[in-house]
């Protein structure tokens, strides 16, 4: 049966990038479409669009706005200059271009990444069920996994001032961006890298002044990061917050009380210890191992992971599946189903909703396989030589 199944996958389409890429348009104007004929506009989309709105108004981003959306806008302000030319259009064609969007960023970084065709069509078809998860949230997390993808892909590339850009732009929207310093350590143009991302930085402070007011945005810059310190602690105890590591920790032993810190900073150690193998820096190998581990990072170190998040771990596991040595191990294989059962399928409705709703979120164990991974990755890292190759 599974060589039946490998049989049928082989056919010429399925590796044909133009119909992964319309398969990922179809999934994604077909969800957003059904979304709002049945149940109405997407309040995620509500808040992206008054992000655009609420800064032209000088309305304050991140306070309630009841008669316009439900939830509160954690963005930051550059993301609103980015919803513009979508919070003027109509709803249902604004919400269906950004989605369709979203996934050609996606699509676009991944065929950026240095690796044969055969390894990026695989990642395409790892990552689809969790893209079509945060489609249907209509979640920024599909452009910040992008980004990501792309700092190491411009880095690689030489092409340092545009890595800046991805590395500025996703940490002025997200934070999570910041990440992409991590390949700071892989350029060969590690001055130009700096200053751009000093100028990138100041651009994207300033750029929604030119639709509001200095003061306005000043003001709201301090208070997103004063917001984002106040969503930390409240994330800590949410069903559908902190869907991470550190939540799997607090919410399997009940100790909400201990610090994230305690999880947080041997993560961090872990990092620095997988940085010390100085002379593979060059093998490509080990930067996409540091890719996929700071694409895990991200998400199983974040009090505000949720479960649609995981579209950025998922790329991360499935850049290193395909840069195993081949043929694939048992251990790579259950490895990976592993990952793809809980973290991918887990939120879907492929998988027991009942095992989900009653073990799975309530311990957060979705962070689980990925953690394993993580770990795995880091050890990799750690032994791999400068000989070794993809």
């Amino acid at each position: 049966m599974l060589q039946s199944v490998v049989r049928f996958f082989k056919k010429p389409v399925f590796s044909d990038y133009r119909f992964i890429l319309a398969v990922w348009s179809v999934l994604s104007v077909g969800v957003i479409v059904i979304k709002q004929l049945t149940h109405g506009i997407h309040g995620n989309y509500k808040i992206y669009k008054y992000a655009f709105l609420n800064l032209v108004e000088q309305y304050p981003l991140y306070q309630p706005r009841p008669e316009a959306y439900g939830d509160l806008n954690h963005y930051g302000p550059i993301f609103s200059v980015i919803m513009a030319p979508f919070a003027l259009l109509p709803d249902i064609l604004g919400s269906a271009l950004w989605l369709l969007c979203l996934c050609l960023l996606l699509f676009v970084a991944l065929k950026e990444l240095p690796l044969k065709k055969w390894q990026i069509v695989v990642v395409c078809w790892l990552v689809t069920n969790s893209l079509i998860i945060a489609q249907t949230n209509v979640q920024f997390n599909t452009a910040t996994a992008a980004l990501i993808v792309l700092s190491y892909t411009m880095v690689k590339k030489e092409k340092d001032g545009w890595a800046a850009f991805m590395i500025m732009l996703g940490t002025f929207v997200k934070i999570y961006g910041i990440v992409g310093f991590a390949f700071f350590f892989f350029s060969k143009h590690k001055t130009k890298l700096v200053l751009w991302s000093v100028i990138w930085g100041i651009v994207f402070f300033a750029l929604p002044m030119l639709f509001s007011s200095f003061d306005f945005v000043v003001s709201q810059h301090k208070e997103w990061l004063q917001g984002l310190i106040m969503k930390n602690g409240d994330n800590n105890t949410a069903l559908m917050q902190n869907v991470s590591l550190i939540g799997m920790i607090k919410k399997t032993t009940g100790h909400f009380e201990w610090s994230s810190l305690l999880v947080i900073l041997p993560g961090i150690l872990l990092v620095a210890i997988s940085f010390l193998n100085f002379k593979a820096y060059k093998n490509e190998g080990y930067q996409l191992r540091m890719l996929a581990s700071v694409l895990l990072f991200v998400v199983l170190f974040s009090t505000g992971s949720e479960p649609n998040t995981y579209i950025i771990a998922i790329v991360g596991a499935a850049i290193w599946f395909v840069v195993q040595q081949r043929p694939f191990s048992y251990w790579d294989w259950g490895l990976l189903i592993f990952v793809m059962l809980l973290a991918s399928f887990g939120p879907s409705d492929l998988f027991p909703r009942t095992i989900y709703k009653q073990y799975i979120l309530p311990n957060a164990l979705q962070a689980l396989p990925c953690s394993l991974l993580w770990l795995r990755i880091i050890w990799e890292m750690v032994s791999v030589r400068k000989q070794d190759h993809v």
